[in-house]
């Protein structure tokens, strides 16, 4: 019998480049992270899940793997990996890598060897294919990155596939060999403590080996869930997970709820949640050809109707994943919120519906705080992304203006999450002593960690207030759920019932006033569980971002 301990947990996700630097060089390290273990078990999380430590080139900040087996010295040695997750454990706080199966670095060894020739040991460990009749690439399909998802290789005389950066070769999981070397990777760190791991783009593993064209050239639609795809997690699940006990929440960009329960039914075995992307997408344009920078206002009908049908469909068959925030997205206050005059109010609302839902929440590092998108200008920026589809999408293509492209960066630039925590009123926001690796957010002296906890107004509060309702609530794990006024563009609205209890979670997601009668719903008396506004409205009416948690 499996340990689900992952169901009544909160996990927080620290990105281990910003989080604390601990030897003054700029970055973020392991003991950084194991000298702030007291702050997170204060907060109350269950879990920490690191994104990638191992050896890399940090072309896509350490999602290009040169070794599995190694951390990379910017972040410490594996001796300090292990000291921190001992530590950890000392604390009752359980351990989470991030693990990227779909590629590793065109520095790895098992590259390196592949390109050499089409007949060695490691030839086919990628994704290699012969040029078309004129040079060109084998097919049309695109790089998440900007441009073509094949780069030629001299050496081999072939072209290899990446769906991200071009240093970034996609593994060949057709390959047992390598699907093994993978397990055995996974065991290594479990034998270390590892508790599980999250799984980087992991429904992308499996590639149409017809590599059919997309309908429109340098998009992604035919690269996603591949026919192998379900066969190759439950293998996984097989050969790792259950075997060995381990929680696993995987990356599914392409996943619905109508197919989810695919991914995360127990008697499937494949993966125990997955992160979806729909519910994310509610403020970008369908269909644009400028992607993600395509954006609208957004639209929060959507959003309710995205979060209720994912409670729906994997209720009894399976689990949600829930997030707004992560390494990836950009602070959900500043893309969706206010975070300034109403930062407090929507960062408390935002967290509200999240945590009232079914499912293991994830709080990433800083949103605790309330912390913002970063005024940047255009090179200030780090990420490889946003380069690539800037010289892609603005300067060959030109299907969108740079005043446009940097005006959808300050809202949705995946470095929006990663500068570096603000701790305190000091140097660098008390993440380093030394000039940090990417450009600290000029607020930090008005929004930290220190100043937080001693506000009337904390954030960081309102969290440890939602974490132990989690703990401590059946209802938040077991009750059923209900949305209400579906159709309303403003207000999140849903009930939760267990048993003889019943919660109604109420938030105004904009920053004008609302009317809302909660006796339209409520006969007789009820209770305050959680609220973000220290009074009561005496008229019927919802005051900008005003959320709470009612019992009756």
């Amino acid at each position: 019998m499996r340990n689900n301990w992952w169901k009544k947990a909160v996990i927080y996700q620290v990105y281990p480049k910003s989080f604390c630097d601990s030897n003054a060089d700029g970055i973020g390290d392991l003991n950084g992270i194991k000298s702030k273990l007291p702050y997170l078990k204060e907060l109350g999380v269950d879990a920490i899940w690191l994104s990638p430590i191992y050896l890399s080139p940090q072309v896509d900040n350490g999602y290009d793997v040169q070794d599995y087996y190694k951390i990379d010295p910017m972040f410490g040695t594996n001796e300090e990996m292990y000291a921190l997750i001992e530590r950890a454990h000392e604390m009752g706080i359980k351990v989470i890598m991030d693990f990227v199966a779909n590629h590793t670095s065109d520095q790895a060894y098992w590259f390196q060897e592949s390109r050499k020739s089409r007949t060695n040991p490691y030839s086919d460990y990628y994704i290699w294919r012969d040029a078309g009749p004129n040079g060109e690439a084998p097919n049309n399909w695109g790089s998440n990155f900007g441009g073509s998802a094949w780069t030629w290789d001299e050496t081999r005389q072939q072209y290899y596939l990446h769906y991200y950066a071009s240093e970034q070769p996609d593994l060949n999981w057709e390959n047992p060999k390598v699907r093994q070397a993978i397990y055995d990777v996974m065991k290594f760190w479990k034998e270390k403590g590892v508790d599980g791991w999250r799984l980087d783009v992991i429904t992308s593993i499996s590639k149409d080996t017809n590599f059919p064209d997309n309908p429109q050239p340098l998009t992604t639609s035919n690269q996603q869930n591949g026919p192998r795809m379900h066969e190759f997690l439950h293998e996984l699940n097989k050969n790792v997970f259950t075997p060995y006990d381990m929680m696993t929440v995987g990356e599914a960009p392409a996943s619905k709820a109508a197919d989810a329960s695919l991914l995360v039914d127990p008697k499937r075995e494949e993966l125990d949640m997955v992160f979806t992307f729909e519910h994310m997408h509610i403020d970008r344009k369908e269909n644009d050809i400028n992607g993600r920078w395509a954006l609208q206002k957004p639209n929060f009908v959507e959003l309710k109707s995205t979060l209720s049908e994912w409670q729906k469909q994997l209720r009894d068959r399976g689990w949600n994943a829930l997030y707004f925030e992560n390494h990836d997205r950009a602070r959900v206050i500043s893309r969706w919120g206010n975070d300034t005059k109403y930062r407090y109010e929507s960062a408390t609302a935002f967290a509200t519906v999240l945590h009232g839902l079914q499912g293991t929440p994830f709080i990433y590092q800083g949103e605790e705080i309330g912390m913002t998108n970063a005024d940047y200008s255009l090179a200030d920026y780090d990420d490889i992304e946003l380069k690539g589809n800037y010289q892609f999408f603005v300067k060959e293509q030109k299907t969108i203006s740079e005043a446009d492209f940097l005006k959808a960066v300050g809202k949705v630039s995946r470095d929006h999450a990663r500068t570096p925590m603000q701790w305190n009123v000091s140097k660098n926001a008390g993440f380093s002593e030394a000039t940090p690796w990417l450009k600290v957010n000029s607020n930090y002296k008005e929004i930290n960690v220190d100043a937080d906890r001693l506000s009337t107004k904390s954030i960081f509060k309102y969290y440890q207030k939602l974490i132990q309702l989690r703990h401590r609530e059946e209802i938040l794990t077991k009750g059923s759920y209900e949305l209400l006024l579906a159709d309303h563009p403003s207000l999140f609205v849903y009930r939760r019932k267990l048993k003889d209890k019943t919660w109604l979670v109420v938030a105004n997601l904009t920053d004008t006033t609302q009317t809302f009668n909660v006796s339209e719903f409520i006969k007789g008396d009820y209770k305050f569980i959680l609220k973000n506004y220290a009074k009561p409205e005496s008229s019927p009416a919802l005051r900008p971002f005003e959320a709470y948690i009612i019992e009756y």
